[in-house]
Parts: C-alpha cells; sequence; structure tokens
C-alpha cells in the first residue's frame, strides 16, 4: 500500500480558503503538474517579438493540454482540491487566449481573419503583454497552490517573474452570495 506524503494542505484561492487531505493520487498528479509548468519557458521568460508571442501562445495551448489530460485522470476526485485548481488554471488559460485572438479580430483591422499573419497586423502589444501578465501572477499562485497539494515547499521559478502569495483580489470578480446569506457564513 502507498504511503502518504501529504497529511493535510491548506489551500488558498480568492475568496476561498480551505484544509484538505490529498489522495495519494491527487498528490502524485500534483508534484507533476509542479515539475511540469516550473519548467515552461512561457512561464519563465520574458517575450519580446511576435514570434515570442507565437510561441508563448502555442506553449499556452500546451499547458492547456496538460492540464486538462490531468483532470481526466483525476475524474474520480472530480470534487477534490486539486480538481479544482487545476480547472480554474484552465479557466484563466481559456480567457487569456481568447482574449488575444479578440485581439487579432477587431473593427479596425479589415479583412483580418483566423490564421492571420502577425507580420502584416500589429496588434496592440502592450495589451498582451499586460494580459499574459496577469495571466502568468494567476497560474504562479495557483501553481503554489498546487504545490501545497503535492507536499512541496515551492516551486521552482525563476527569480525575475517569481510572484508574492498574495492574491491580487482586485483582478478577480466576487462571487456574489445567495440572497439568505451573509459573508460571514
Amino acid at each position: 500500500m502507498a504511503r502518504k506524503h501529504v497529511t493535510g494542505a491548506s489551500i488558498n484561492l480568492p475568496f476561498l480558503s480551505v484544509s484538505v487531505s490529498p489522495d495519494d493520487l491527487e498528490s502524485r498528479v500534483a508534484r507533476e503538474v509542479v515539475i511540469r509548468l516550473s519548467d515552461r519557458r512561457v512561464l519563465n521568460a520574458w517575450e519580446c517579438c511576435d514570434d515570442c508571442i507565437d510561441r508563448a501562445i502555442h506553449s499556452l495551448q500546451e499547458i492547456r493540454q496538460m492540464l486538462l489530460d490531468k483532470k481526466v485522470e483525476l475524474s474520480a476526485f472530480s470534487d477534490g482540491p486539486l480538481f479544482l485548481i487545476l480547472d480554474y488554471m484552465l479557466d484563466a488559460i481559456r480567457q487569456f487566449i481568447t482574449f488575444e485572438e479578440s485581439l487579432s479580430s477587431r473593427p479596425e483591422t479589415p479583412g483580418v481573419r483566423p490564421g492571420y499573419d502577425r507580420e502584416k497586423f500589429q496588434f496592440n502589444k502592450h495589451e498582451y503583454f499586460a494580459a499574459l501578465e496577469m495571466l502568468r501572477a494567476h497560474l504562479h499562485r495557483c501553481l503554489q497552490q498546487v504545490a501545497a497539494v503535492a507536499g512541496l515547499e515551492r516551486t521552482a521559478v525563476t527569480a525575475n517573474l517569481k510572484y508574492d502569495h498574495v492574491w491580487q483580489l482586485e483582478a478577480y470578480v466576487r462571487p456574489e452570495l445567495p440572497e439568505n446569506t451573509t459573508e460571514s457564513e
């Protein structure tokens, strides 16, 4: 029988903090996610040109696929903390990709369709880089929570992109509470 390496972890997400006891499978998958994402260049390097942007989008698509594969692996634990965190990461990646696609199809760029040529069309890189920075911060903070599920003290993040553990709540929409509840409940 496998021995548990993590007996309890505290998970902190915007507007939600819980103590959990991950299963062996959750801990193993969490360790793999931390190892794989800690080595992803898109989360650890600065983009400088259109080619870098294209590679970043491609890398995010690969991360998205890996996280989806891990959710499938955890399908028996769909109500578990790791499944929730992976879903939270996937939502952010999907939102970023949708945003990036919207930059390329703005009305002021007639004739631009999916598969456009970036060299013929210069979109507002400042908006892209600001959104990518928000995504990186979100993914790093989520990755810190995944590391907690894995029983790891920290992730391998380069110094120039290391974020603190405090969630920037202004970047998130506070969920609406049902009418019959209060925040203290």
